[in-house]
This record gives C-alpha cells, structure tokens and sequence, in this order.
C-alpha cells in the first residue's frame, strides 16, 4: 500500500488538476501518517498491550480501507494527501510490528531474518508499479482494489498462520524524557546517523524513478516502460536485502551497511553521467542502484537494535526508526522544489549528502566487529 498512490499518480494527476509537485507531497503524507503512527503506538505500548499479530492483521485491514478510499471518495487533493497520511498511519502497525514478529520467532541471525522481511517489504513497495502496468485498460481503481485485497491478504496470513513467536518477551518501553539520552551511547549514536544518511536517499530514490526514467525517454526517445522498470529497480532490492543478510553473518552488519552505502554514494556522484549511457546500460546501473539502496536497510535496523542502550532500547528503536523517516520528507520536498528549477539529470546528484554522512558516521563500527 505504501507506494500505491505514487503508482498510480500519472493518470490521476491531469484528472483532478494536481499540482506538478504532487509526488513529492503524496509521498511525504505517506511519511508524515507513519512517523505519526510509530509515536503514537509506542507511547501507547500497543505491541505489549496486545498481540502483535492482532494488531498487525487491524492495521493490515484499515490500511487497505484508507487505501481503497480514494475510489469513492470526492476527487480532490486535498482528499488524496488525507488518504494517504491515514495509510500512512496503518503502516506503522505493519512494518515495526512486523519487524517485531520476526524477531520473536528468530532469537539468533537476526541480521539475516530482517534481511528476508526487508526484502519482502520491497516486493510489496514496487509491487503497485508492476499492477500499474500490466493493468492494460483497466482504470487506475483497479491498482488500489489489488493492493488492498493483498494487504488483507496479508494481514489474514499473518494471524492465522504466523501466530507469535515463541520468543515473545515484553518489550521494552518506550520513555519520551529519554529521547536525548540515547545518543549519548557512541556505538548507537554510529549506527542510528549511519541510518539516517542511508535513509535521505532512499525513499526520495523511489519515489522519483518514474521521473528519471521518464526524462531518459524524452531526451533519448526510447519507450522504457516506466512502470514496468520502477518495479523492476525497486524489487532488485530484495536480492539486495537477503544476500546482505547471509553476508552479514561472516563480515558483520556494520561492513555490510557500509559497503552498500558506498555503492549508492558513488552512484549519487556519478548519476549525472547515467544519461548518456545507452539504454541497457542506463537500466542496468540503475537496477544495481536499485539492489545496492536498500540492501543495508535491514542491517541498520539489526546495528540500532543491537547498539541501542539496553535500559532504554524502546526508546532508542522507536526514536532511530522516527528521525529516519522524518528525514525523508525533507529529501523529498527539496527534490520535488529543485525538479522544477533543475535539469532533471542533477537530481540525484544532491542525493549524495545522505550517504556521506551516513558513511562517516558508521565508520567508526567497522572495528567492533558488529
């Protein structure tokens, strides 16, 4: 459900009149709804007032109402970026709580665990692009009637055949007037930048591929089928996730994350350059980019738990996965302002603050071995 509005933005954008910015705003609501949504479960401890797999299978079914809205709903801006913030939030009640389920069924590798959710998480990111495009004559309804029947889907699995694992502990709480006092840990303070660089670039990445890749066609007059090749980018991350999970259990997450982070930095660098590659070459360093920019997600994720201060990790979990996806709405904004000033072959080039900052600040954990 998460990027199901991207996909199917290009044919409603001239129906209701949108504005030329309007990826950059749907996709921040998105954002904004989930920051919103993993504050207000964690200040209401929902994953340990109630089974995670109930409120996974919940959140599951009123995302993919939020998400099947728009179809009935007034044709309207101003109701899309609600739909979409409202999506937002039912996400916060899928991704960190499923990310919870996998780790009470996996106490050992979990590095290698997230890498398999992570991936999966991507699947169903790019998935709405692959529906946009095979849709064929179908109306752009037919994208978000699929996406929420396989949310449904999903949340019904999850809760009748997944169940809780036999891990399962109390989680650690989560302790507003701590919020500061986690940085003060440097091994976490490392990780959690490394993440926040790491994240600046790569939902600003995905939601821009159907820019770039349609900017190719127009100054190369190719016919790259846009939808079809965002999907195919975005879901190369999958391999990307779990190869970096099996990896991760011989060098360490920290190597793993930081390898990737520097494949994606100089691809930001060089990007400006991919325009004038030929067609099978601009679409297969951007489906590299694509494996590269996600792969060290689940790693992060695997160094902030581990890192994170022991008597505050709620916290610290909570307030990492928070600033990371704040930080994306910045990214994205700034993207969506320059995309009108800019030549589009410079865009991804300002991506590039995002992994240098993440790389000087995960260096420092290359030497404990994590």
């Amino acid at each position: 459900m998460w990027f199901a509005g991207n996909a199917i933005l290009p044919q409603i954008q001239e129906d209701w009149a949108l504005p030329e910015t309007a990826i950059a705003h749907v996709t921040s609501l998105v954002m904004l709804g989930f920051i919103t949504g993993t504050f207000a479960f964690a200040l209401l401890s929902v994953s340990d007032r109630f089974r995670s797999t109930k409120v996974f299978l919940i959140s599951s079914l009123l995302g993919a109402l939020f998400n099947l809205s728009l179809i009935f709903l007034p044709e309207s801006f101003a109701v899309l970026l609600i739909a979409r913030f409202l999506t937002g939030i039912s996400l916060a009640g899928i991704y960190p709580v499923g990310m919870k389920i996998a780790s009470d069924w996996y106490k050992g590798n979990l590095g290698k665990a997230l890498g398999y959710l992570v991936g999966a998480l991507v699947l169903g990111s790019a998935f709405p692009h692959l529906l946009n495009h095979t849709r064929s004559q179908l109306p752009w309804s037919f994208v978000l009637i699929s996406t929420s029947a396989i949310a449904t889907t999903g949340g019904l699995a999850m809760f009748y055949l997944v169940g809780e694992g036999p891990y399962r502990t109390q989680g650690a709480k989560f302790q507003p007037q701590k919020m500061f006092d986690v940085f003060r840990k440097p091994e976490f303070r490392a990780a959690a930048f490394g993440y926040f660089g790491h994240m600046w670039e790569l939902y600003t990445l995905w939601a821009f591929l159907p820019i770039v890749l349609t900017y190719y066609n127009t100054t190369h007059s190719t016919t790259i089928p846009v939808s079809l090749w965002t999907f195919i980018i975005m879901a190369g991350g999958a391999i990307g996730c779990v190869v970096g999970g099996y990896v991760s259990q011989r060098i360490g997450s920290a190597k793993v994350a930081f390898l990737y982070l520097s494949i994606t930095g100089i691809f930001c660098l060089i990007s400006p350059l991919f325009y004038e590659l030929p067609q099978e070459l601009f679409l297969a360093v951007f489906f590299i980019w694509g494996v590269a920019v996600i792969g060290d997600s689940p790693q992060f994720s695997s160094l902030n738990a581990l890192t994170a201060p022991v008597a505050y990790r709620g916290t610290a979990i909570t307030i990492a996965v928070s600033i990371g996806f704040l930080l994306t709405i910045p990214s994205i904004q700034l993207l969506g302002l320059l995309s009108k000033s800019l030549d589009l072959k410079w865009l991804l080039f300002t991506l590039l603050i995002g992994p240098i900052f993440g790389l000087i600040s995960t260096r420092p954990l290359l030497k404990t071995g994590q």
